[in-house]
């Protein structure tokens, strides 16, 4: 048996002036793959999060889908919408 999960993240700095969203993926236990707004794509923390952040980030790109940080509005846009 295994155990996968997912955990969405809002980090405010300063009051709402500057906020970091962070989608992170873990398998048993350990982050595989993660979103990150400061960096706008999916990257791999583990060999087992490779194929998912490139996929991810690959679809995203041809798709319009997926989180896509838009700083001036501070908002996340696609699958996930916060709003401040």
């Amino acid at each position: 048996h295994f155990l996968e999960y997912s955990k969405s993240e809002c980090h405010f700095f300063n009051g709402t002036e500057r906020v970091r969203f962070l989608d992170r993926y873990f398998h048993n236990g350990e982050e595989f793959v993660r979103f990150d707004s400061d960096w706008g794509e999916y990257r791999a923390v583990t060999e087992l999060g490779r194929p998912d952040a490139e996929y991810w980030t690959a679809r995203r790109s041809w798709s319009g889908r997926g989180p896509r940080w838009t700083r001036t509005a501070d908002t996340i846009t696609g699958a996930w919408r916060v709003s401040l």
